[in-house]
């Protein structure tokens, strides 16, 4: 299905919070019970969701949380990790690829994601977390990719690509290896989360971060990053080449022009992301 605007018929998931507050999208996860876990349905609900937010253009940012003081403690461990146990290879693959397809879906839509976290981020839920754009935490915020406390490998959902690349490899490798925790202190000195608040302030100051983004020129906004996600595995001279390339296209935009006229008027822009 194509979706060029908000449809508030089509986005109605049966596993998580969804709600549109002007150009910002709110994804909670709520399950605060048992701390946010994901099921099988949980999971792929998002991937579809976020999918989808590829074809919607009336949806700017996205705001990813989670209910009651916590924002996601991984897979459930009876509705997911007891079945895995009884399966067989091919659906044990397909259940992994569906995961990292999530943070796939997350990862290429073109609508900026910020994640709120505070409490537990664990496991699948730190993957996510991860996957996000950008992350404001709390003083209570703990991260662990603890997949090795479970006999896995720390490989999980990108992990050991996209880990490394926020926090730098050693640090990644120490949390991947022993499955600790990540402090909130350690997460916003190592660059895993731009800002701390507190919990009490943490849905708005992401909901204000988000809006400020959806208010800015998110035509560029989703440039910058398509272009952080695909200069990864390119060289520096090619990485030029397809800035040159990006930039060229961002300058033939609408909202170029709306800042030019405005910088000469001595006025604020007033983006429209095209």
């Amino acid at each position: 299905m194509t979706l060029t605007r908000y449809d508030a018929a089509r986005f109605a998931p049966k596993h998580f919070g969804w709600s549109v507050d002007g150009k910002v999208a709110h994804v909670v996860l709520n399950r605060p019970e048992k701390k946010n876990p994901l099921t099988f349905e949980s999971y792929a609900e998002l991937r579809d969701l976020f999918r989808d937010l590829a074809y919607v253009d009336t949806v700017k940012a996205v705001v990813i949380s989670g209910a009651g003081g916590n924002f996601c403690s991984g897979g459930d461990v009876h509705e997911i990790i007891g079945p895995l146990v009884g399966m067989e290879m091919p659906d044990l693959l397909r259940f992994t690829r569906m995961t990292g397809d999530l943070v796939k879906a997350i990862r290429a839509c073109p609508q900026t994601v910020v994640a709120a976290i505070d409490g537990v981020c664990a496991g699948a839920g730190a993957a996510i977390a991860m996957a996000a754009d950008l992350r404001v935490g709390t003083p209570n915020a703990k991260v662990a990719y603890l997949f090795t406390r479970v006999g896995l490998a720390g490989c999980d959902m990108g992990a050991c690509a996209i880990l490394p690349r926020i926090i730098g490899q050693g640090r990644a490798a120490e949390l991947l290896f022993t499955g600790r925790s990540m402090s909130a202190d350690e997460g916003e000195r190592w660059g895993f989360f731009s800002r701390l608040v507190p919990a009490a302030e943490l849905e708005a100051a992401a909901a204000k971060w988000a809006a400020d983004l959806a208010a800015g020129p998110t035509f560029a906004h989703a440039m910058t990053k398509r272009a952080l996600d695909h200069e990864w595995t390119m060289s520096i001279d090619q990485a030029i080449e397809a800035e040159a390339q990006a930039q060229a296209i961002c300058m033939d935009t609408r909202d170029f022009e709306r800042a030019y006229r405005a910088f000469v008027a001595k006025q604020k822009p007033v983006f429209e992301g095209n």
